[in-house]
């Protein structure tokens, strides 16, 4: 699962201690290992919006996230080495931005505990995550719809929340599963500023709309279904995946609909506006699968060359990226320890 959010800040609103900027925030759930759906809908968008002149950008591994589904440390383990690798190698620049582990910022958990103690249990039980289980439970006919419950999964919009007024975003783009969340943030914070003055900010909703990558099969390429193609798989492993992905029976020389076709969105999702309308026409004049297929594999196989083989120079020097991610926890915690300071004073357990 990959949590991503953004958050702006802008002139119009009246945001204490701030001025006025843009902050972009994007977590990512440390479960599984980046694929071209993560690429194309989160990870170029983000690293796109971070080199835009006057933004402010955070980026973090939500690991504390993935206990919440996945209690096999090495996986969590070798997921964050992934993904943090993934990230530089696809030129995020830890110099310009922020770029940190969720369990490094230890204030983000304290103010996680603040914020339970604000948000009633009425709001978190109609979280759709919760509910989900709940009626799944109830269906099976289960005598104990909260069967396999565990407390992190209900508790799991606090923690986001904290994750995004730790670090005081205003307006926070979202896609559409994660609106209900952002209104609970914006519910907790409220109910926090009534009890204790204005000091955290709560976020505006901005419904996103990210791009979706088909998988092999055609449904929405994601782990759960088994139809992801990993992003730095190796040359011969990516062009096997490409070979996979669901076609119709039509033969070479029959003219073929762009609509619906997995091989063409896949080969929009990497190319030029110039090479969609070559391929488009490629299809009009009835190009074989396996044809398209292996124009598909060039396309993605020359833009990814280079980072894959950056990757694994990461891969094998994580001390290099250890190093990297202390700097961005360093940056992160000389935000969040003054802000959990303030926080701490206004609800009375300061020093």
């Amino acid at each position: 699962m990959w949590v991503s959010f953004v958050s702006e800040v802008t002139g119009g609103v009246t945001i204490p201690n701030m001025t006025s900027k843009q902050t972009y925030l994007t977590g990512i759930t440390t479960t599984g290992t980046p694929h071209l759906g993560n690429y194309v809908g989160a990870i170029r968008p983000a690293i796109q919006a971070s080199e835009m002149p006057g933004n402010e950008s955070y980026f973090f591994l939500a690991d504390y996230h993935a206990l919440i589904k996945c209690q096999d440390p090495e996986q969590v383990r070798q997921s964050r080495r992934e993904i943090a690798a993934t990230w530089l190698a696809l030129g995020l620049d830890h110099n310009k931005v922020t770029f940190y582990r969720q369990s490094d910022i230890p204030e983000i958990m304290e103010l996680n505990w603040i914020l339970s103690c604000m948000a009633a249990k009425g709001l978190l039980n109609r979280a759709h995550a919760y509910k989900a289980v709940v009626q799944a439970n109830e269906e099976n006919g289960g005598s104990d719809p909260d069967k396999g419950i565990t407390m992190g999964l209900f508790n799991y919009p606090v923690l986001m929340a904290a994750d995004i007024l730790m670090f005081k975003g205003t307006k926070v783009p979202v896609g559409r599963d994660q609106v209900q969340h952002l209104e609970m943030a914006r519910d907790i914070a409220q109910r926090f500023n009534h009890h204790y003055g204005e000091i955290l900010v709560a976020p505006e909703v901005v419904v996103s709309e990210q791009a979706v990558l088909s998988g092999l099969d055609g449904r929405k390429m994601s782990k759960s279904y088994g139809n992801t193609i990993p992003l730095f798989d190796t040359e011969k492993k990516l062009r096997k995946g490409f070979m996979k992905v669901k076609t119709n029976s039509q033969e070479p020389g029959e003219p073929k609909d762009t609509e619906d076709n997995t091989v063409f969105e896949l080969y929009k999702a990497f190319a030029s506006p110039e090479q969609v309308t070559e391929f488009a026409k490629a299809y009009a004049d009835g190009i074989g699968w396996g044809d398209a297929k292996q124009q598909l594999f060039e396309l993605v196989n020359g833009i990814l060359a280079e980072p894959r083989e950056r990757y694994a120079e990461l891969m094998a020097k994580p001390e290099d990226v250890e190093v990297i991610l202390n700097q961005g926890a360093e940056k992160a915690r000389a935000e969040s320890v003054p802000y959990l300071n303030q926080i701490r004073s206004a609800v009375g357990i300061a020093s």
